[in-house]
């Protein structure tokens, strides 16, 4: 092969092998938002309605602020099996296209750096030990200025967790 054919392959394998780093890390990252959300039901109604809702999805009731009018849940989140897997199968593609340029440049070392798909597994392993965690969601609860039958919510949580609650419970987002 060409003198600068190889090198610049090396190059660019390593670059993306700094992409899947910062992907693998981002998999892992907490995603937490801010929501005001507003519901047709008063105070009452609607806190009962939070706390089936969480507990249904595993969360337990971690803290209770009754002056501030404000509720800490908690439920330990499951990493997914097949971001996992994905993870490792793309860290192994990754490995091999390394090491097959690895050893095209250096080609005595050919089973060791084939050997080098062997540490695949690592990736998967890192996400199941970081993503696996307890979660906090926070709710307030406050009344609707202009409304005496509707109460405002505002929730701190996983952006997923916002979507699906917003849906299962019919919310209306504020702004």
């Amino acid at each position: 092969m060409d003198t600068v054919t190889l090198p610049s392959t090396l190059l660019l394998t390593l670059l993306l092998a700094v992409g899947f780093f910062f992907f693998l890390r981002a998999s892992t990252k907490e995603r937490l938002q801010s929501l005001e959300l507003v519901g047709e039901q008063d105070q009452t109604t609607l806190m009962n309605q939070l706390q089936e809702y969480f507990q249904a999805r595993s969360y337990r009731v971690a803290a209770v602020d009754r002056e501030q009018n404000q509720v800490t849940f908690e439920g330990f989140v499951q990493p997914s099996w097949f971001l996992a897997a994905f993870l490792s199968f793309l860290s192994a593609i990754g490995l091999l296209c390394l090491s097959l340029v690895l050893s095209s440049l250096f080609p005595g070392f050919i089973w060791l750096f084939l050997a080098m798909i062997a540490l695949s597994p690592v990736s998967g392993i890192f996400y199941w030990k970081k993503a696996g965690k307890l979660e906090k969601v926070l709710l307030k609860l406050s009344p609707q200025e202009n409304s005496n039958s509707s109460s405002k919510i505002t929730v701190v949580a996983h952006r997923d967790e916002l979507i699906e609650l917003q849906k299962k419970l019919q919310l209306k987002k504020i702004g």
